[in-house]
């Protein structure tokens, strides 16, 4: 197995199809900056599905187990159930799944399921559609993303995790309503810690709600235990309530952070590859790719990149100045979250 400088195996990859996204979210696309005219990613720098279902193959190979499809908006690419019937081929793979916003799945989860995937992730940060059109900046409520999730479940993708990233003054006022509406439905809502990915949302340690007084909001109504993580690598604590009615998780990357048990890799939407959400830089595999380069020379790039990782930016993150913390890093839209 591929294990990094701190003995760190990979199994989990994330792959970006997409550096677009319908919305506008304050704390990963805000307006002022990805306006109309902002220029993404021109059609052919972006990998085709060919050159995707390749290099997972070669992830696979050494190591992963898991997909997981992203964007920007994966949902925004065209044909997208074509690249998960190709991934859901690849010997070893076992768990292939998406991140989506929601907006569009409706209409595309049937085809998604019937091409092999196997869960959704959907990311809902209130249900109020006030406080929603404001985090999303684009005015679009709860309405059709709760009836992408509700067609989701219905036509298998499930168990469904909905991600909440929860601010401070922002969101924090609507923790107990989104536990009111998915608790019993089978449905696993997911408190995540507000990080400061990219360097774009002006992100201060203040505007963090910490798991500690999320799981205290969420005790006080609806009574709640720790229970054992699913798997090594498992980002969210979880918990499950008191009357059996399911169960939630709290991701803790900024006051409980997990850099430790990190078993994950993204590779972007133009083909480079991050071992860190917080890296600044990418391995470029799309030009060796296109060059010609062999398996043999691809896996020798992967593996001499893994083995070098020595990512823990949450760990250091508290000890780090204001001027390390604003380094140039990779935003969340190039790599999924």
């Amino acid at each position: 197995m591929m294990k990094d400088v701190f003995g760190r195996t990979l199994a989990d990859l994330r792959v970006s199809v997409t550096d677009r996204c319908n919305f506008r979210c304050v704390y990963c696309m805000p307006e002022e900056i990805y306006g109309e005219r902002y220029q993404f990613l021109p059609k052919p720098e972006l990998l085709t599905y060919e050159e995707i279902e390749r290099l997972v193959r070669l992830f696979v190979s050494l190591g992963a187990r898991k997909v997981r499809i992203t964007g920007g908006e994966p949902l925004l690419r065209a044909q997208l159930d074509v690249l998960i019937a190709k991934l859901g081929g690849i010997d070893g793979l076992e768990d292939l799944t998406l991140t989506t916003n929601g907006y569009l799945l409706q209409k595309q989860a049937l085809s998604l399921k019937k091409a092999g995937l196997q869960r959704v992730t959907v990311s809902l940060d209130a249900l109020d559609d006030t406080v929603l059109e404001n985090i999303n900046g684009r005015k679009i409520g709860s309405r059709r993303i709760l009836d992408g999730i509700k067609t989701a479940n219905e036509v298998g993708l499930h168990p469904i995790k909905v991600n909440m990233v929860v601010q401070r003054g922002i969101n924090d006022h609507a923790i107990l309503d989104m536990i009111k509406y998915f608790k019993g439905t089978g449905n696993i809502v997911r408190f995540i810690e507000y990080m400061d990915v990219g360097t774009r949302n002006q992100w201060e340690l203040n505007q963090v709600v910490d798991a500690a007084a999320i799981v205290r909001i969420i005790n006080k109504q609806f009574p709640i235990e720790p229970i054992a993580k699913s798997y090594l690598g498992e980002v969210a604590d979880r918990y499950r309530f008191l009357d059996g009615k399911g169960e939630i998780g709290i991701i803790s990357s900024v006051t409980n952070p997990f850099c430790a048990q990190c078993t994950r890799a993204r590779l972007s939407a133009d083909g480079k590859l991050f071992t860190c959400l917080f890296s600044g830089n990418g391995l470029d595999l799309k030009t060796p790719l296109r060059q010609g380069a062999d398996d043999e020379a691809l896996l020798h790039l992967m593996h001499d990149t893994w083995s070098k990782r020595s990512d823990r930016y949450s760990e250091l993150r508290s000890r780090l100045s204001e001027t390390e913390r604003s380094q140039p890093k990779i935003e969340m839209y190039q790599i999924g979250g």
